[in-house]
C-alpha cells in the first residue's frame, strides 16, 4: 500500500485562490498547493530516494517561504522579542540604526536553521531561540559592514544603512551588534557553541578579505571563488545548524550530518545569489542587479564564461571584470547565457542543495526534518 510522506504538514495558507499544481516522475505523484500551503508526496516507500528528490529541485516547483517558517512560528516570535529587547542601547543612534536594519525584513534564514536544526534534534527551549538571535545579530552585523565595503545604496528593497547615515554610524552600529551577539552567547554558557561561532566568525571575515583581493582579478579560479562564498557566506549556515545541533547534545553523528547540511546549503544559496545577479531584476531582488559586476568581484558565471565560452566572450567578460561598472551589462548577461555559465552555475547549486538533503539521513523522521528538506529546495528554487 502506498504511503503519504507529507513534505509539508504543519503550515497554514499561505496564499488564497492560487490553483494547485501537479507532476508526475517514475516515483510518485507530487503536488503543491499555494491555497494549502502542502507540499505532499505519494511515494510507493515510505522514504523518497534521492533520485526522486533531485528530480524535485530540478522540477524547480513553486514555493513559498511561509511554509517552513509556520512550524516554527511561535519559536520566531520568541526570538522576534529577543532581538527588540537586545537591540536598546542608551545611544538612540544606535537603537535607530539597528531597528532600521532589523525591521527591513529579508529571509531570516540563519535564524530559522537555528531553530530548525535544534527542533529536529528534540532542543525546544528559551536557550535555542537566544542562539537564533545571536545568529541574527551576527549576520545583521555582517550586512551593515559589507555594505559599507561594496558601497551598496539599495538592500531589501530599500536604502542602506551606509547610504541613509554614512559609513562611520553603519560600521560602528556592526560592531554594536557583533559584541551584543557576544554578550547573548556568555548567557547560553556553553563553550562548545562559544567555539564554533567564535571560529565562524573569524572565517565569514577571512573570506570578506580574501573576496576583496579578488576584486578585479580576472584570473580567479573556481576552486578561489568556492573557497570565499564558503567562507563568506556558507559558514554562516553552518554554524547555525552545526551550534544548534551541539546546543541540544545530539549524538556525533547527527551534528556533523546537520553542520555538513548547512555548508551545503549555505553554498547553493550563495550559487543561486550570484546566478540572479544575471537573471533576476531588481524589484524582486531588492538589490541593484549587476552589483558584482560593477564592483569588479569575479563570480561563478563570469569565470565560467571566461572558461567555457568563446574568446569573444571571455574577452568581454575579463574586461568588465578589471575595469568595474556596468556599462556593458547587457552584453555582459547575454554573453554569460550564452556560454552555459548560468546553467553551469544552477546545475551546480542543485547538486549542493541534494548533498545538503541526503545529510538528513541521519536524522529522525519530523516535520522539523521535511521543513529542512523543503528549505534546501526553495533555495534553489527561489527567484529572490
Amino acid at each position: 500500500m502506498a504511503a503519504v510522506h507529507w513534505i509539508r504538514t504543519h503550515c497554514n495558507c499561505v496564499r488564497q485562490g492560487v490553483a494547485q499544481v501537479k507532476f508526475r516522475s517514475a516515483n510518485c505523484t507530487h503536488s503543491y498547493s499555494a491555497a494549502q500551503g502542502l507540499y505532499a508526496l505519494t511515494l510507493t516507500e515510505r522514504r523518497a530516494p534521492h533520485s526522486m528528490l533531485r528530480n524535485l529541485i530540478g522540477v524547480r516547483a513553486i514555493m513559498q517561504p511561509q511554509a517552513f517558517y509556520q512550524i516554527v512560528a511561535e519559536d520566531f516570535a520568541a526570538v522576534d522579542s529577543i532581538i527588540k529587547q537586545q537591540l536598546s542601547s542608551r545611544i538612540p543612534l544606535v537603537e535607530k540604526i539597528g531597528d532600521y536594519i532589523i525591521s527591513a525584513g529579508g529571509k531570516r534564514l540563519r535564524p530559522l536553521l537555528v531553530l530548525l536544526a535544534g527542533n529536529a534534534v528534540g532542543k525546544q527551549d528559551d536557550d535555542l531561540r537566544l542562539l537564533a538571535a545571536v545568529i541574527e545579530f551576527l549576520h545583521t552585523s555582517t550586512l551593515l559592514h559589507d555594505d559599507v565595503v561594496d558601497k551598496s545604496d539599495l538592500r531589501r528593497g530599500r536604502s542602506t544603512a551606509n547610504a541613509k547615515w554614512g559609513n562611520a554610524p553603519s560600521v560602528l552600529v556592526g560592531d554594536f551588534l557583533y559584541a551584543r551577539s557576544f554578550e547573548m552567547m556568555v548567557r547560553l554558557g556553553s563553550l562548545p557553541v562559544m567555539d564554533i561561532i567564535s571560529q565562524a566568525t573569524r572565517v565569514i571575515a577571512e573570506g570578506e578579505v580574501l573576496q576583496l583581493t579578488k576584486v578585479r582579478d580576472a584570473s580567479t579560479t573556481e576552486a578561489t571563488y568556492m573557497e570565499v562564498i564558503r567562507g563568506k557566506t556558507a559558514m554562516l549556515f553552518e554554524a547555525s545548524t552545526h551550534s544548534a545541533a551541539v546546543l541540544a547534545g545530539a549524538p556525533a553523528e547527527q551534528v556533523e550530518a546537520l553542520r555538513t547540511y548547512g555548508d551545503n546549503l549555505g553554498i547553493a544559496f550563495q550559487l543561486v545569489d550570484d546566478l540572479l545577479d544575471y537573471r533576476g531584476d531588481a524589484e524582486t531582488l531588492g538589490k541593484n542587479v549587476g552589483d558584482d559586476l560593477a564592483e569588479g568581484k569575479p563570480t561563478l558565471p563570469l569565470i565560467v564564461t571566461m572558461r567555457d565560452g568563446t574568446a569573444e566572450q571571455a574577452a568581454l567578460v575579463r574586461k568588465a571584470i578589471q575595469k568595474g561598472g556596468i556599462e556593458d551589462l547587457a552584453e555582459i548577461s547575454a554573453a554569460v547565457e550564452a556560454s552555459g555559465a548560468l546553467d553551469y552555475t544552477a546545475k551546480l547549486a542543485q547538486d549542493y542543495a541534494q548533498q545538503a538533503i541526503s545529510c538528513l539521513d541521519e536524522l529522525p523522521a519530523s516535520g522539523y526534518r521535511n521543513a529542512l528538506i523543503e528549505l534546501a529546495q526553495f533555495a534553489v528554487a527561489r527567484t529572490q
